[in-house]
């Protein structure tokens, strides 16, 4: 579920909105019939995709240099090779030039973003050596780790090795860093998320450290060290909001009421139900309850809890089923909670839009 969160927000923050809806219908191969819907179900499944891929790699080669130019520009190129023909395109906007930007590689060519001028393309190679001595993880020790992973991301974003992607690289790489660390528990709150609801700070914040040294008494390098400082203090803030947010988000008592609000509200049409689902019995509420509280639950003592006769319990079991609200897990044959997207946003509000449908 947060995978399919961080690609929704990542590509908000670009401007690209796509709801979790239409992402899991992408990944059901599902795709909108009006391409332009499609490219961005597309460009969303691409971003899940490629995280998978990240993490399965984080696991299985412990010991990546996940600063080093490799790492990087191999996010950079599962992403792109992922992605539609017309999101391979980006369009100059001083001279309105079309480039096809090439998956994987470091830009050939100088680029302005906004008021900032990126190193030239000729010193990217030296940029890059320069980020990973100066931020790969292992480097770091302690605390200093988390302020290393707020200032590699702007120091990254501000070298903008990639024509294009700049932005979801360094997001994917957060990501990255944050699993490296480790930071306990992280998987289970979004950067991404956090970073997208202050949208305009977090971009005034990247503005701020990209200034240049003011005077001597603002850092020894070519930027402003005080723009840096209070760029690291927004990301670390950002990243304490969404864990408070998850973490009330996730107490039982609330998350219980939510999910038997939603039955309530399901099984009196006071919300339309998914096409072809019938309304939902208020026991489903109960049924609910018993296998979030515990884990793990056999069918029987599901019934049982519901109150409901056998075959009527069994009847609506596979009711839930059907809406992915319970799975089978075999071969013990017992139960567990779903989270289907059309629920999603009952369950945990903000975190999912709520989808009215």
């Amino acid at each position: 579920m947060l995978r399919i969160i961080n690609s929704y927000y990542s590509n908000l923050i670009e401007g690209h909105n796509t709801h979790p809806h239409d992402i899991v219908r992408a990944m059901q191969q599902q795709y909108d019939a009006e391409p332009a819907r499609r490219n961005l179900q597309l460009e969303s499944v691409a971003h899940i995709s490629v995280q998978r891929l990240m993490e399965e790699r984080l696991h299985e080669e412990p010991t990546v240099n996940i600063a080093g130019q490799e790492f990087l520009c191999s996010l950079h190129r599962e992403f792109f090779k992922l992605l539609p023909e017309e999101f391979q395109v980006m369009t100059i906007p001083d001279t309105g030039r079309e480039i096809r930007v090439m998956p994987g590689e470091l830009r050939t060519q100088p680029v302005k973003v906004g008021q900032h001028l990126p190193p030239g393309n000729n010193s990217l190679e030296a940029f890059m050596v320069r980020f990973d001595e100066s931020y790969t993880p292992e480097k770091h020790h302690g605390a200093v780790k988390l302020v290393a992973a707020a200032a590699a991301h702007h120091r990254l974003m501000w070298i903008h090795p990639f024509l294009d992607g700049n932005g979801r690289v360094a997001r994917l790489f957060t990501e990255a860093y944050l699993h490296r660390i480790p930071v306990h528990g992280f998987g289970l709150w979004s950067v991404s998320r956090g970073l997208a609801r202050r949208n305009t700070d977090y971009k005034a914040a990247l503005t701020r450290a990209d200034a240049p040294r003011r005077n001597e008494l603002d850092g020894r390098g070519n930027l402003s060290n005080e723009g840096l400082v209070k760029f690291c203090r927004f990301f670390l803030e950002v990243c304490l909001d969404q864990v408070e947010y998850m973490n009330t988000l996730l107490q039982l008592d609330g998350l219980v009421e939510r999910i038997r609000n939603y039955v309530h509200l399901r099984g009196t049409a006071m919300i339309p139900n998914p096409p072809g689902m019938e309304s939902l019995r208020p026991e489903a509420g109960r049924m609910l309850q018993e296998v979030l509280l515990r884990g793990e639950a056999p069918r029987g003592s599901v019934i049982e809890e519901s109150g409901l006769k056998e075959r009527t319990g069994r009847n609506l079991l596979a009711q839930l089923g059907a809406r992915g609200c319970l799975f089978p897990t075999p071969p013990k044959g017992e139960v567990r909670i779903g989270f289907p997207i059309h629920a999603a946003g009952w369950f945990f509000p903000e975190l999912y839009p709520v989808l009215s449908r």
